[in-house]
């Protein structure tokens, strides 16, 4: 059962992202403060979410958060500053944008780079922990998703309407034989992609 707060004293907003492995596209990241009492029984880490459900849960965490945002680093600023540091980023964009100031942020990961003066924890799994964390997921990887949908119609003999970016064969070796797009990320190996990064 996810919790509803890490703590109870401070604002707490859950940061999380996605697209971290893919190939192309930008990465999305995502900031959601929820009610203190908020419950709900089909919200858990996105991955464990089928897309019909992923959908209908935005619409909700939309409806009934506090505040929530959702940013992205594109391929080029990723090529630049490396995966890490631009899902960092992409969290520190979300959280910017967001209405109200959170006075506690809770990652999903065990790294972040620090936003401020604002404190931080993080959580590794957290998705799967508290229900902020894993509204963030569900709307970064929503809005990540659609955002791949759209680009697809330019180069869809790369599959992104289906593989949204992630390294599948059929998309390493379309990769291999066309080259790469303007959304493609030139640092990630496309024979042996980076798929854990520590």
């Amino acid at each position: 059962m996810l919790l509803a707060r890490f703590q109870y004293e401070l604002l707490e907003a859950g940061c999380d992202e996605a697209g971290r492995g893919c190939l192309a596209g930008p990465v999305f990241a995502a900031a959601v403060i929820l009610p203190p009492d908020f419950e709900h029984d089909l919200l858990n880490d996105s991955k464990q979410i089928n897309e019909e459900n992923r959908y209908k849960l935005r619409e909700e965490i939309e409806q009934c958060a506090i505040a929530h945002a959702v940013a992205s680093v594109d391929n080029i600023e990723i090529d630049e500053i490396n995966i890490l540091n631009a899902s960092f980023l992409a969290m520190h964009r979300a959280i910017q944008k967001l209405h109200i100031s959170p006075e506690l942020l809770i990652i999903d990961g065990n790294r972040f780079n620090k936003y401020g003066t604002t404190p931080h924890h993080c959580i590794i799994k957290g998705d799967g922990k508290y229900f902020s964390i894993a509204a963030a997921s569900i709307l970064a990887k929503t809005y990540r998703d659609d955002f791949m949908q759209k680009i697809a119609l330019e180069h869809p003999e790369y599959d992104w309407h289906t593989n949204k970016g992630y390294p599948t064969i059929k998309h390493r070796n379309t990769v291999m034989e066309l080259g790469f797009t303007p959304y493609h990320r030139r640092t990630f190996r496309v024979t042996d992609p980076q798929m854990e990064l520590f």
